[in-house]
């Protein structure tokens, strides 16, 4: 990957907010300042928006039984991002999904879940919906009522990916990409021929070809791209075979026949709550995507591929560094 004048890039590569990230710049002198301010502002999101920490603000919502809570306006914005998900996917998205996946067995870390032969009961119940939370961007004071958890994982790494790149390229001067966990935000001049981004069914290692479900490389210039699938989260409780997308219409797992979508929008956020929407949504989600004008790609079940138009062509061989989505 090279600038206009064919700088070398530089990337970092680590973990944080239970995921993968990566951070390329255009500018390799400028990597390591980059990657310092990026770990401050993971780590703030992380105190912000974890439901995994008891210390985050997103627990203390849960513990305030009902009352209004003064918020950091770092919460507050990523809970009016997850709000307008809501709204502009029909409640597809929805963040009062908390009690819900936890209930499938997703209370910790990814990482730290473990198949579980224990049985669990699927009891089909709607989840209590994004308009029963109050957010007073004013004063950044947030209601949300008695025994409804949040749980902002289809909106945060998003959001936060676009956050992050916006900051850095300010701050740097220079192109920067930043993806947490296949979700990808790029800001600044980006490199000749765009930011290569390989789109594949599961996250994994840049330099290696990835061995499950196609993948494809494609080129973007501004904006984002996200990938919300069914294939990488999954784990079993007695007899099911469970993963993250949760239907907030139902409360359990979405039964979808696309096993993962991408998306390309504006932003990072916009592109993941399309893709997660269009899991739940189903069958009709590709004209739903089509008719919204997102270019993206669809995998189905069987490995069929179909995409919408705009959808980027694919990106010539190049040995330089990439992101996954």
């Amino acid at each position: 990957m090279a600038t206009a004048t064919r700088r070398t890039t530089a990337a970092a590569d680590w973990r944080a907010l239970g995921t993968s990230v990566r951070l390329v710049t255009t500018d390799p002198t400028l990597l390591d300042s980059c990657n310092l301010l990026l770990a401050r502002h993971l780590a703030e999101v992380d105190a912000a928006c974890s439901r995994f920490r008891q210390d985050s603000e997103l627990v203390a919502l849960e513990q305030a039984q009902g009352r209004p809570v003064r918020v950091s306006p770092l919460l507050a914005e990523a809970l009016a991002v997850a709000l307008r998900a809501a709204a502009a996917t029909d409640g597809a998205v929805d963040p009062t999904v908390g009690s819900a996946i936890g209930a499938l067995g997703y209370d910790r870390d990814f990482r730290l879940l473990q198949d579980d032969g224990r049985p669990i009961r699927l009891t089909v119940r709607p989840v209590p919906g994004w308009r029963a939370v109050t957010l007073d961007r004013a004063t950044d004071t947030v209601t949300v009522p008695a025994g409804v958890r949040l749980d902002l994982g289809a909106t945060a790494k998003a959001w936060a990916a676009d956050k992050a790149a916006a900051l850095l390229a300010e701050a740097a001067g220079c192109g920067v990409l930043v993806s947490l966990g296949g979700d990808t935000a790029v800001a600044g001049e980006p490199p000749a021929g765009g930011w290569r981004i390989r789109v594949q069914d599961a996250t994994g290692p840049v330099d290696e070809t990835p061995a499950p479900g196609t993948y494809a490389t494609v080129s973007i210039r501004s904006g984002g791209l996200a990938t919300s699938g069914t294939t990488s989260r999954r784990w079993r409780r007695g007899a099911h075979d469970l993963h993250h997308i949760v239907d907030p219409y139902t409360g359990l797992p979405a039964e979808t026949p696309w096993r993962t979508v991408s998306v390309a929008a504006a932003t990072c956020a916009d592109a993941n709550a399309a893709g997660t929407a269009a899991l739940v949504r189903g069958a009709g989600a590709q004209r739903w995507l089509a008719g919204l004008g997102l270019p993206a790609r669809l995998v189905a079940n069987d490995g069929t591929v179909v995409t919408t138009p705009g959808w980027p062509a694919s990106a010539p061989a190049w040995s330089g560094p990439e992101a996954a989505a």
